[in-house]
């Protein structure tokens, strides 16, 4: 039974003076909500949250002073996670320990550190509570709420259910069709093992063999639009396109985001971002799409799950219309094009049939515990590469980064090489590719081959994860937009030749820097036409589309 006491706010700082006040502050304006909650030590504290555990009770926020003495605020957290990994944590600190509350960052998922003092509350204090617990409130509790996945481990439809909740962030727990608790599911839902991979949502409904589209629905996913039309449509969410929404939204545009499959994009899939500002000891892709996507959602962004859009269409001079696979359709004032690009297959024979089984492209990172002890191999020089390959390292007994070049120098970041060859069971295989695959039900060997001597040799792994080039995801927009050789879009000045408008341009002005071909339509991220394919980068040109799209609204 959940219990029905409100959830707690736990205050922790060892100075009674100090304590006393920010437990003052917080009932003050959540009280009438929330329990107040006040620790003055770090073992009092965790005391506090393991009898708030027993009862079933619930902890959204925990602030914690940094300077406490046998327990830092920093080692209190740490431990707090293990009762309630999703309270949202704040660290109290003077402005001496600011480099202490960066490094927490990352080492507690901190989401926010305040400097002491923080008066007047009204303006230091309850905006970051504000939006602390709205996160909170929007984030389903796994120990009340929890999905379960029953499948086989070999089973490429079983890894695409996984992969699907687990790129949306959505938390399950995977049980295997032989164990004894999936056979207790099976037979209570009138199923065997012939029938998975079978979902059981929270409320004890089960999905069998369900679609993408069928399990947004039942986990909580928005699928439908609420309205018929909008400011600003974008299309993808990756960082691109979560920068454009957070930036779109903010400003007060009606913006709605539609993603096909899950946010964050091949950015989402990175174990670790080391080189993005502000998270000076990396942050995860899954972390940085999860701050993003809330974000948005908290300034009124829609955000649209498993809607295909087939077609873009000019809908006149003052709107554009997206259409979907099923048949429906919204209509925008303009549109943010990032839809990204997605990994290139390996073209070797026996590999397609072996995808999802042993055969992945991208970073799976739901498949690491399972590659404990053996020997992984990672296709492809670039960061994503590389980032693959350091986060696999710390469970396979070896990673093999297999790339054509002489070194990996020429693709991946200085940072990225200088990590690599401090881990000792990554190995790089310069001047190699994969020419072949085998496998019954999963992926067993892989055929390399030597680009220096043509000689090939087979190697056993279950275990193969391919990062290898950028393709557009562009087909389904025809001949609407103008795009390069290689389907990236044009934009800006790429669209003048000799000085001329593109064909059918009928506005007196040259199409703005991020602009396509057709007016009010504008590109960012990596689907863009010689863009730079970074994170980083990307974030930007999703704001900067924002800008320009003020611009031409304003000229409308």
């Amino acid at each position: 039974m959940v219990s029905m006491a409100n959830p707690a706010i736990l205050t922790v700082d060892d100075d009674p003076a100090v304590s006393r006040a920010v437990a003052r502050d917080v009932r003050r304006r959540y009280g009438d909500r929330y329990r107040v909650v006040r620790a003055e030590s770090g073992d009092s504290a965790l005391e506090a949250l393991r009898e708030i555990k027993l009862r079933g009770e619930q902890v959204a926020v925990m602030l914690a002073d940094y300077r406490m003495p046998h327990m830092n605020g920093i080692q209190f957290l740490e431990q707090a996670m293990e009762f309630f990994p999703l309270a949202r944590r704040v660290l109290l600190t003077a402005y001496a320990d600011t480099d202490a509350a960066i490094d927490a960052i990352n080492l507690v998922d901190l989401d926010h550190y305040l400097l002491k003092p923080w008066n007047p509350p009204e303006e230091k204090l309850y905006p970051v509570v504000d939006a602390l617990l709205d996160a909170w409130l929007a984030t389903p509790d796994t120990s009340i709420q929890e999905t379960r996945v029953i499948g086989h481990k070999w089973s490429a439809p079983s890894f695409a259910v996984r992969d699907f909740l687990a790129r949306n962030l959505v938390p399950y727990r995977w049980l295997l069709a032989d164990d004894p608790e999936a056979a207790r599911l099976l037979a209570a839902a009138g199923l065997s093992e012939g029938d998975v991979p079978v979902v059981v949502t929270p409320d004890g409904k089960s999905l069998v063999k369900p679609t993408e589209a069928d399990l947004a629905a039942h986990v909580g996913l928005s699928t439908t639009p609420a309205s018929e039309f909008y400011d600003v449509a974008v299309v993808g969410a990756g960082p691109a396109g979560l920068g454009a929404a957070v930036y779109g939204a903010s400003e007060g545009l009606r913006t709605v985001l539609v993603e096909q499959r899950a946010t964050g994009g091949q950015a989402g899939q990175s174990s670790r971002i080391e080189n993005y500002l502000g998270f000076p000891n990396g942050v995860s892709g899954a972390q940085l799409t999860d701050r993003a996507r809330r974000q948005a959602l908290r300034f009124g962004a829609e955000l649209l799950t498993t809607r295909e859009v087939i077609g873009l269409e000019g809908g006149g001079t003052t709107s554009r219309l997206l259409r979907f696979g099923d048949g429906t359709a919204i209509a925008a004032h303009t549109v943010v094009l990032a839809t990204g690009v997605s990994y290139r297959r390996l073209d070797a024979p026996g590999l397609d049939e072996l995808t999802g089984r042993g055969v992945f492209y991208g970073s799976a990172s739901t498949e690491a515990p399972s590659c404990a002890d053996q020997d992984v191999y990672i296709v492809g020089g670039a960061n994503s590469a590389g980032q693959a390959a350091v986060y696999f390292s710390h469970y396979a007994r070896r990673v093999h980064i297999l790339v054509r070049g002489d070194d990996l120098s020429r693709s991946m970041s200085h940072y990225l090489i200088d990590q690599i060859k401090d881990v000792p069971n990554i190995e790089v295989h310069p001047r190699t590719t994969v020419v072949g695959g085998e496998g019954t039900d999963h992926l067993e060997r892989i055929t390399l081959c030597d680009g220096r001597t043509g000689a090939t040799r087979t190697v056993e792994t279950y275990w193969l994860f391919v990062f290898i080039g950028a393709e557009p995801r562009t087909d389904w927009l025809g001949d609407a937009i103008a795009r390069d050789r290689h389907g990236f879009v044009l934009t800006g000045p790429d669209l003048l030749a000799e000085g001329r408008r593109p064909a059918g341009w009928a506005l007196p002005r040259d199409p703005y820097h991020l602009e396509s071909s057709m007016p009010g339509v504008f590109a960012a991220g990596d689907v863009r036409s010689d863009s730079v394919k970074r994170v980083a980068s990307a974030v930007g040109e999703g704001a900067m589309a924002v800008s320009l799209i003020h611009r031409y609204l304003e000229a409308q």
